[in-house]
């Protein structure tokens, strides 16, 4: 795990060294910059820069950009290729010499020796990789197929023949001083609707995000960008009984927690006690030769829970770690939010979502003793372990009323379950406001519905007359509409977790993920999006992952064989900060101040009345806009960290 930049422009050299100053924190064992002859009338030069988090071969062999063996490619690589040992005896056969232990040095040959194209098939694992060719001045970037690691770009328009810059950071795009921090507000749109932006849109404008599994290339001042991979959800398998699909499931997810397990550091395991990490630790347990595995666990103090009303998951977590003998550790919730905020608003370079508060808080915590950590993110995305996936086949009842009759029961219905008053049916009724009132609505519209915060209504009542007529016609949803069509001929279910995995999955959960885990040096690995195993799963018939009101059901079933029946099967609180009772309590200060009515009316965008009423509303208990209050509050952080500066 590490960080890379680079550009390509005149004299692009003293702009590298504040590019990776404003990554260090991906990597402090190490920096290299190198840079390529002058080509073309204009002398430009390929740039590129690195920041080492050193992982496998942690010697001074592994210092990066690293040139191939004939001096033709260089490369600046974040990642891990977790077959590169099977891979290098592969190349070795075809000829080709090495002269480290590092994954980067076979992922650089395979490229040499199978160009970009031959090449990414073979790699397995997570990254996001800068390829310079030094015989034909062309730059290649690339990223892992679900985008774990993530890659950010610029075109710039120079009086010397423009410029391109990338960077694992808009940070380090920004620092080049090629591009400059401005509001972009297609993005803005998106963030509101969704609460963050699907790729390739930021809420910057001119930096764009490479989406997953897609390669740019850069040539004589033309880039193209074209996907390499997808998951296919075409060749469902049937004819094969439960047991058969709950062995090849634990079977392929043991095997590539075992080859994610590979490091020359300290490794360890995230445990939530839900069934996702719990089986992760367990099959990191058998892996490890009996050798304790240490996890770590966060938690939400009991007082903090009362606007959720969800059990806590500690005492699953520390029952777990118990059954497994792990070197447990455990961290509650105590933070100085206040203080946390601006900090993660400049390392998410987003507004702040609830669930990256805990995710850096543990990550802080599990840096401490551990360089590495597996995480149970993405056994919701691969297996369906969302209830609104569940919430979708329940609407489906719903189906055969006419539209002008179950449209406006619902929103009635909607209309009056209160949102966000304390009690023993706060989450219920919550659950049951936000199904109602996208639950009447065609199944795209619905399933859109159920991920939307600030509906186009919204936010027309929320827009300056400035700001809507800046967004215009723009449709939010426009990619995810984009997404559906590719799949329309798979089945309903599997419609949903394709859209999630090109959208929800990368823009938001791993995109946080990284984000948090990268702001404490720490380098986490997630096994459930091995593409071996989403590809087994998307060969498997949709009832094995929703049957009936059961979530998840055939990783449930597998997991029996290692876990109690009462850990496997229980229900799971979800991940997230008791942003609720925060903002009623160590918030509120700031909300009443960032989201004053000088403040919204100086920075222009939102009407200050309607800010007000949102916040209102949410305290009163008669909705619950929580996560848009956050939202709007740390907007406001962003554009003084960014814009502002």
């Amino acid at each position: 795990m590490c960080g890379i930049a680079g550009l390509i422009s005149v004299n692009p050299e003293p702009r590298a060294g504040a590019m990776l100053g404003a990554i260090a924190h991906r990597g402090y064992d190490d920096e290299g910059v190198w840079s390529s002859s002058p080509f073309g009338e204009a002398g430009r030069r390929a740039c590129l820069g690195h920041r080492r988090l050193a992982i496998i071969d942690t010697s001074s062999a592994g210092h990066q950009p690293m040139l191939s063996a004939d001096g033709r490619f260089a490369v600046t690589f974040n990642g891990e290729i977790y077959n590169y040992r099977e891979l290098r005896r592969r190349l070795e056969g075809s000829g080709r010499e090495f002269r480290t232990d590092t994954d980067t040095e076979v992922m650089l040959e395979a490229f040499a020796e199978w160009g970009v194209e031959g090449s990414l098939p073979h790699l397995n694992g997570m990254f996001a990789f800068a390829v310079w060719d030094e015989r034909e001045a062309k730059l290649t970037l690339a990223r892992d197929r679900l985008g774990i690691k993530p890659l950010f770009y610029a075109e710039v328009e120079t009086d010397d023949g423009g410029a391109f810059v990338f960077g694992s950071e808009a940070k380090a795009v920004l620092a080049s001083g090629l591009v400059r921090a401005e509001l972009d507000l297609e993005g803005l749109n998106q963030q509101l609707t969704f609460l963050w932006t699907p790729d390739p849109h930021t809420l910057f404008r001119g930096i764009k995000r490479l989406p997953p599994a897609h390669v740019l290339t850069w040539r004589d001042g033309v880039s193209t960008v074209r996907e390499w991979w997808d998951v296919s959800f075409d060749e469902i398998e049937e004819g094969k009984g439960e047991a058969w699909w709950r062995e090849r499931v634990l079977e392929t997810l043991e095997r590539v927690v075992g080859m994610e397990m590979v490091a020359d550091v300290p490794l360890g395991s995230f445990l939530s006690g839900g069934v996702d990490s719990s089986v992760i630790a367990a099959l990191m347990k058998r892996r490890s030769g009996g050798r304790r595995v240490s996890t770590y666990t966060v938690g939400i103090e009991e007082d903090d829970l009362r606007f959720d009303i969800i059990p806590s998951d500690v005492p699953w977590a520390r029952e777990v770690g118990r059954l497994l003998d792990a070197d447990y550790h455990e961290t509650m919730l105590r933070p100085d939010v206040a203080g946390l905020l601006p900090m993660l608003v400049r390392h998410l370079e987003m507004p702040v979502i609830d669930m990256a508060i805990p995710s850096y808080l543990v990550s802080r915590e599990a840096r401490e003793t551990l360089t590495v950590m597996l995480s149970g993110m993405g056994g919701d995305e691969v297996f369906a372990g969302y209830p609104r996936q569940l919430a979708m086949s329940l609407a489906g009842a719903l189906d055969p009323v006419p539209a002008a009759l179950r449209r406006p029961a619902m929103r009635a219905v909607a209309s009056a379950l209160p949102g966000g008053r304390p009690g023993r049916l706060t989450a219920p009724l919550r659950n049951a406001k936000k199904f109602a009132t996208s639950a009447a609505l065609d199944f795209e519209s619905r399933y859109m519905g159920f991920g939307t915060y600030f509906t186009d209504e919204a936010k027309r009542r929320l827009y300056t007359d400035e700001t809507r007529a800046g967004v215009g016609d723009a449709d939010a949803y426009y990619l995810h509409r984009r997404y559906f069509e590719r799949c329309r001929r798979a089945a309903p279910l599997n419609r949903l977790l394709y859209v999630d995995m090109k959208t929800f999955l990368p823009c938001l959960n791993l995109d946080y993920t990284d984000r948090t885990s990268m702001a404490a040096t720490l380098e986490v690995r997630v096994p459930f999006l091995n593409h071996e195993l989403v590809e087994l799963a998307a060969r498997m018939p949709p009832r094995l992952k929703l049957r009936g009101l059961r979530r998840k059901y055939i990783l449930k079933r597998a997991a029996e064989s290692l876990l109690p029946r009462e850990v496997v099967w229980r229900k799971k609180a979800g991940f997230g900060a008791p942003i609720r009772a925060w903002l009623r309590g160590p918030l509120r200060p700031l909300a009443d101040e960032l989201l004053s009515e000088e403040v919204v009316r100086a920075r222009g965008l939102f009407r200050p009345e309607e800010v007000r009423r949102v916040v209102e509303a949410n305290l009163s208990g008669r909705e619950d806009f929580s996560l848009q209050v956050l939202q709007l509050l740390t907007l406001e952080m962003w554009q003084r960290e960014f814009l502002d500066a």
